[in-house]
């Protein structure tokens, strides 16, 4: 017979008890939504390897925000997807360009919506690097003005926070260097400082024209063996001025997550990528999952792990499972 007189089980007797002592909270407010905005009139159109996610041209992304904000989530994260490329990615801070028309209409109509925008160069070069060419390598001195001025555009049109994706190096005090130049002191950036070179990426690449047209990006994303450069690459970034710091991807780096929540102290992202997305809604769609379920139980382990923040392409179902209880 069971003699201990200390019995976990006595604070899981009902689900008000169990929600009452639970260790991991979550809210809709933590929640970022990632909204691909394409040059074009009257676009809607589903992603095929994204299901339910879509490709909105300026003048109807504004769908996508009543969508987001109907579920009480209040903030996206914007990629564009231009018609035109060329070696340097002019589209990227073209101040006409589908991303910059896309945010001033979104903060025209719906104020407050709380903007973001992913500032690298793949979707808009014609070789599908991150950045600036020399020969066939990606030079990082020349790229670092570049996504400077991307930023600085993004900015002017009413961007309310930058998310430098690129993994150059000194790209953070670039960019804030600039913005500060420019008068926007208190315009944050959150840094994609822990970039993983993942196999989890290729249904956004898809859905953003981004796949390098040769080589990889091994040579600037981190390699996936690697715990302690994330550490060395958050902690960077945060000397250079970053205000929020991001893992990325989400599942498979939980304990990047961790290391970096423990060892910084600024606020900490999570990015669970298109692979992620997918593979549940594909596991799903074949019966094999629960994908309710599997939807909330990941999440709930990303904030466990540390995040503080989660960006997601389910934030709507997430926020609606947060407002049920059944998760946060």
């Amino acid at each position: 017979m069971m003699q201990s007189q200390i019995r976990p089980r006595r604070l899981r007797g009902s689900d008000t008890l169990r929600k009452m002592v639970r260790e991991t909270r979550m809210s809709p407010e933590s929640l970022i939504l990632p909204v691909f905005i394409k040059e074009g009139e009257n676009i809607k159109t589903e992603i095929p390897s994204l299901p339910n996610q879509f490709h909105y041209s300026p003048d109807r992304v504004s769908e996508a925000a009543e969508m987001a904000l109907s579920h009480g989530v209040g903030k996206l994260l914007l990629f564009g997807i231009p018609q035109h490329k060329d070696a340097c990615g002019s589209e990227a801070y073209n101040e006409h360009a589908a991303l910059q028309e896309g945010i001033r209409i979104l903060k025209e109509r719906y104020p407050e919506l709380y903007i973001i925008t992913d500032v690298c160069m793949c979707e808009y070069t014609s070789h599908g690097h991150c950045g600036i060419l020399t020969g066939n390598e990606v030079d990082n001195d020349k790229t670092l003005p570049y996504l400077a001025k991307i930023a600085l555009s993004h900015v002017q049109a009413g961007a309310d926070m930058v998310a430098p994706s690129d993994m150059m190096d000194g790209r953070i005090d670039a960019i804030r260097t600039v913005l500060d130049e420019n008068g926007y002191l208190n315009t944050p950036i959150m840094s994609y400082s822990a970039k993983y070179a993942s196999a989890f990426y290729g249904p956004f690449r898809d859905a953003a024209g981004s796949a390098p047209s040769f080589g990889n990006r091994k040579g600037y994303q981190m390699d996936p063996h690697n715990a302690r450069e994330a550490l060395k690459e958050s902690l960077l970034d945060a000397e250079e001025g970053a205000d929020i710091l991001m893992v990325k991807p989400a599942l498979a780096y939980l304990d990047i997550i961790r290391t970096v929540k423990d060892n910084t102290d600024l606020p900490l992202a999570a990015y669970s990528v298109s692979g992620e997305y997918a593979m549940t809604k594909a596991a799903a769609a074949a019966g094999l999952i629960d994908e309710y379920g599997v939807m909330c139980e990941t999440a709930v382990s990303i904030f466990r792990a540390g995040a503080d923040i989660l960006i997601s392409y389910y934030a709507p179902e997430l926020a609606d499972a947060i407002r049920k209880g059944d998760i946060g």
